[in-house]
């Protein structure tokens, strides 16, 4: 069963409530997302620490529910500007 990028965002932010969410889908599909999840919890954390936080949050959906998540992440200063 597909995720849908609400629910995703969902879990990220009860997991780290103070973060800044973006999920685009990437194939229109609802099996392939991108996320961009800053958050002032990932200072100091090194990026493999900071992904670990984001699928702890997603409670073990990722390789199931959600079959794919490409993922940026980011303590604010660090954030991509576009």
């Amino acid at each position: 069963m597909a995720m849908d990028a609400a629910e995703i965002t969902s879990l990220i932010r009860q997991g780290l409530p103070d973060a800044e969410v973006t999920i685009e889908d990437l194939r229109g599909d609802g099996d392939h997302y991108a996320a961009l999840v800053v958050s002032p919890a990932f200072r100091g954390k090194s990026r493999v620490q900071q992904h670990q936080m984001v699928y702890a949050a997603l409670q073990g959906k990722m390789g199931g529910d959600l079959h794919a998540l490409a993922m940026q992440t980011a303590a604010p200063e660090d954030a991509p500007k576009f």
